[in-house]
């Protein structure tokens, strides 16, 4: 059985940028607003945090869905863990989500100063100091014949990229320019020598990026 890595619903602006500069615990996505990025996703009925009826189905609803359909682990870099930077000051941080983390699988953590794991509910946090290869080998074997969900941010990302290991993408590009920040790209047809691309808006306003390996 093949074990595709997929990015999944990972949003950038429409200059490229998926996250801000200067991360804090009080901003996890540095200086950006993280509701321009991400407010068609959490508009959608299927959205896992929504707590009142409603939302929008449709193309948006089904991608949110999608999220974690055959996911069985997922690789995330440090920075979307949280954000303590060199060796771990506080071991007793154990991530943004609280006590249900909304992963459900184990989680690989990208860091050059690994801890011990720990379980939250559902989901045990691994920390691996390697290299994407081997980080996506031992993601496979957990995942136990699912796909692995590549999580970000989007330094991690491009690191996967550039090592030509990911098979799926799926980018929604909002309709707004940030003008600073981590960028994934500078254009989509970054991708085109490796991926075809399939490019599809939504009545949200977003539009949808959807690559997969040639």
């Amino acid at each position: 059985m093949v074990q595709l890595l997929r990015v999944q619903n990972f949003n950038v602006s429409s200059d490229g940028i998926a996250a801000g500069e200067d991360q804090t615990f009080e901003r996890p996505f540095g200086h950006v607003d993280p509701e321009r990025l991400f407010s068609w996703a959490g508009a959608t009925a299927s959205w896992p945090m929504r707590t009142d009826p409603g939302g929008s189905r449709g193309l948006d609803d089904y991608l949110t869905r999608d999220f974690a359909h055959n996911i069985g682990a997922e690789i995330m870099g440090r920075n979307k863990f949280g954000p303590q930077r060199g060796p771990w000051e506080n071991e007793e941080w154990r991530g943004w989500w609280g006590d249900e983390p909304p992963f459900r699988t184990p989680v690989f953590v990208m860091t050059h100063h690994p801890r011990p794991s720990f379980t939250l509910s559902d989901t045990t946090f691994h920390f691996v100091d390697a290299d994407p290869a081997t980080v996506l080998a031992q993601a496979r074997e957990a995942a136990d014949g699912k796909d692995v969900r590549l999580g970000g941010g989007v330094t991690t990302i491009r690191e996967f990229l550039d090592a030509d290991l990911v098979d799926t993408l799926h980018v929604a590009v909002s309709p707004v320019k940030l003008g600073s920040g981590l960028k994934l790209w500078d254009s989509p047809e970054d991708l085109l020598d490796r991926f075809h691309l399939d490019v599809v808006p939504s009545p949200s306003g977003v539009t949808h990026h959807l690559f997969w390996r040639k």
